[in-house]
């Protein structure tokens, strides 16, 4: 290799290494031109003992653990992909109770020896008191850091699995649990950094376990006046956990109607099996959950909380739930009429709220269904009304089914219908997913 060659190649090596705070302690040119070995040595180097203890200090106060992109940039920066799926509730952790994490944390921090060799009293009785409050802190905190990371963010949740969230604990209380939580994680962090410091740093036996013994106190006092938070999230976990899931990749046919106009009725004609209940944290009555299986097909069929005539802001929880199920499941609605006066609400309310629905959710699959036909048959009303609204008391919407669970009227057309509208909405579910794909 030639001399300029040689030095070039040199610069390179250089340049590139970019050794932290070093210097270069040696290149050698054997005989060939080759070189031989690069060695930086740098001041700052630590033995890797020296870094993990160092690291582990800090675990309990560090924020999340963040990995970097082929760019460099943080991901914990970048925006979250958001859930196309439900299931998250499912795979939240296990929260213990706040008792248990005391006294936990209170019994592993009396198993902590001082560090072998100190032959000095005072300097072991301090170093002892030093080290079980930092354990005890850690032990505190860090069950508190893993809470606060691994539930997730609201916002980048299924927006089905987002509405319950809201209709359970109202808008903006599940982010103010987590918030309370990271706050007494933070106020540990802080009680026992400043304690141990404190232990650190006394000349004598006595003072040394005084202070050990004040900085305990503290520490269980600040943990003790926070520890609804955690007991708060506890609850939250165990409710969410326990909701119904609902695949949005399963077609699934929603009944919707005014309350009492006999949707359980067909939820149980129409289902392969005997449906579950489905109970919501938000109301006391049970939402029925049916299966169709149709040519080794699975298709998931259930009835929704009943619809009154009125403004989206005057709507209970339970009315919400079913504006929920339409607004962000992809489902096929086979919306219920009740003509017959039998169900509480009258003809001319039904009308107006079936309006409303049929307009706000035009782009679903749609089945018009009356039903307790058998009724309507002995008493018609609005016979002699020529206008829309007469002509839905006496026939419903253009192209309904008439079915009678009593004397089974229409049950079988309607089976054949409802079998055509769950394929059509796989169909259309297949496409979307290529779509997004």
């Amino acid at each position: 290799m030639s001399s300029r060659a040689f030095s070039l190649l040199q610069q390179w090596l250089i340049s590139s290494s970019k050794p932290p705070h070093g210097r270069i302690r040696r290149i050698s040119r054997p005989p060939g031109g080759l070189i031989s070995g690069l060695e930086v040595r740098t001041s700052s180097s630590l033995c890797l003992s020296q870094r993990l203890q160092s690291a582990t200090t800090e675990a309990a106060d560090r924020g999340p653990l963040r990995s970097h992109n082929r760019n460099g940039n943080s991901i914990m920066d970048e925006p979250l992909p958001k859930h196309t799926t439900t299931g998250a509730f499912q795979q939240l952790p296990m929260v213990m109770p706040s008792v248990d994490i005391l006294s936990s944390a209170q019994r592993k921090a009396r198993h902590v020896s001082p560090t072998k060799g100190i032959q000095n009293i005072a300097k072991r009785e301090k170093n002892r008191g030093a080290k079980q409050l930092d354990a005890l802190m850690k032990e505190l905190a860090v069950p508190l850091r893993k809470y606060k990371e691994t539930f997730p963010n609201k916002q980048y949740l299924h927006p089905y699995e987002r509405s319950l969230i809201e209709l359970t604990f109202g808008d903006g209380t599940y982010e103010q649990i987590l918030g309370r939580v990271d706050a007494l994680r933070k106020k540990v962090v802080s009680v026992g950094k400043q304690h141990a410091s404190l232990c650190a740093q006394s000349t004598s036996k006595r003072e040394a376990e005084e202070r050990l013994n004040e900085g305990l106190k503290k520490l269980e006092e600040v943990f003790q006046f926070g520890r609804t938070a955690v007991d708060d999230l506890l609850n939250v976990a165990k409710t969410l956990r326990a909701m119904p899931v609902v695949d949005p990749q399963t077609p699934t046919l929603c009944l919707v109607g005014a309350p009492n106009v006999g949707k359980s009725s067909l939820v149980r004609i129409l289902s392969t099996g005997k449906p579950e209940v489905c109970n919501y944290p938000f109301t006391t009555r049970g939402i029925l959950m049916g299966h169709i299986i149709l040519n080794y097909e699975r298709f998931q069929v259930t009835d929704t909380p009943g619809l009154l005539t009125r403004h989206d802001d005057d709507r209970n929880n339970i009315e919400r739930l079913t504006l929920a199920v339409l607004s962000y499941l992809p489902t096929a609605v086979l919306y219920v009429h009740d003509l017959s006066g039998e169900c509480g609400t009258s003809p001319d309310d039904q009308f107006t709220t079936y309006k409303q629905i049929r307009e706000r959710f035009k782009d679903h699959l749609w089945l018009d269904v009356i039903s307790k036909y058998d009724l309507l048959q002995e008493s018609p009303d609005g016979t002699s009304a020529p206008d829309e609204i007469g002509r839905y008391k006496r026939f419903g919407p253009d192209g309904s089914i008439r079915v009678s669970v009593k004397s089974e009227l229409g049950i079988d057309e309607l089976k054949a219908k409802v079998r055509d509208l769950l394929v059509s909405q796989m169909a259309r579910i297949g496409r979307e997913g290529k779509n997004q794909g």
